[in-house]
């Protein structure tokens, strides 16, 4: 079992920085693959980024290459998103899951689809003005 805590989301200007966190509790933390998903208004739940249990492969969706990364230190049971460049697009409520799978580093780019994650958690809003 998983519990996820998300915090760091916030108000921005276009072209600056946040930094999500993704604080996680329970004993299978260390083998999970973890991710962050984004959601606006009016759409459907999106994958951002991807990581592996060991943090050694990673994967991020297109419209975030280049200005997002993600990392995990597992010593400390978290989950960071580095946002840069943000745009008025990234707008959403971003969500930190944990999926029960492992993968490989060519297996990472499989999870881009929110079925494959068991836990979630509550959100966190950031909002970037043009």
């Amino acid at each position: 079992q998983v519990q996820l805590v998300e915090s760091g989301g916030g108000l921005v200007q276009a072209g600056g920085s946040l930094r999500l966190s993704c604080a996680a509790s329970g004993r299978t933390f260390r083998t999970n693959v973890m991710g962050w998903f984004c959601q606006a208004p009016g759409k459907e739940r999106e994958f951002v980024a991807a990581i592996s249990g060991g943090g050694g492969s990673t994967y991020n969706a297109g419209s975030v290459k280049g200005r997002f990364t993600i990392s995990r230190d597992n010593a400390k049971n978290t989950v960071d998103l580095q946002m840069n460049s943000l745009k008025s697009e990234d707008t959403a409520v971003y969500y930190c899951a944990a999926s029960l799978l492992s993968v490989d580093s060519r297996g990472i780019v499989t999870m881009t689809i929110r079925t494959k994650y068991h836990y979630w958690g509550q959100g966190t809003q950031v909002t970037v003005s043009s």
